[in-house]
């Protein structure tokens, strides 16, 4: 990894920090913009790149409300990494729509499962419409910035990975 790859990345994660700042409000918690530097990483940089950045915006983000939910948020770290990196190889691979969708249902529905077990159905339930929200917000965030910077990506020698 060269300097001004390592930069970048460096840039990512602290949009990444930036969005866990930017918090939705929910029943139980609150949902961030954590991810969407991720997602933009993920097709610009390379999905490995991407599951990273996802990885760490998910661990400050919980880390800035105090880690309410213990261990259990390197739980959704690796989620969150899977998620970003399912997104980066579909969305490179010309599947944009599959990506999207991917994405929102892996996010918002599937990802809380291993919750509905060890938390209940109540907090499965009241934490299902706040993430589909912020899905959709991330998303959102992230194909509007995907192809706008790609061509300063690509102008600045960063290759995909």
């Amino acid at each position: 990894m060269n300097g001004k790859r390592a930069s970048i990345l460096a840039i990512f994660i602290a949009l990444s920090v930036i969005g866990a700042f930017i918090k939705i409000p929910a029943i139980v918690g609150s949902v961030a913009l954590d991810v969407f530097p991720a997602l933009v990483a993920a097709v610009l940089l390379g999905s490995r790149s991407g599951a990273l950045i996802a990885s760490f915006g998910h661990l400050l983000s919980a880390l800035l409300v105090g880690l309410p939910l213990g261990p259990l948020h390197l739980l959704i770290a690796a989620e969150m990494a899977a998620l970003v990196w399912l997104f980066g190889n579909l969305y490179k691979n010309n599947k944009r729509k599959l990506a999207t969708v991917s994405f929102l249902v892996g996010n918002a529905f599937v990802a809380p499962l291993p919750f509905l077990f060890i938390l209940g159905s109540g907090f499965y339930v009241a934490l299902v419409p706040v993430l589909v929200v912020g899905s959709l917000l991330n998303l959102g965030l992230g194909i509007v910035l995907i192809p706008r910077l790609a061509m300063i990506v690509e102008k600045k020698g960063v290759v995909n990975s």
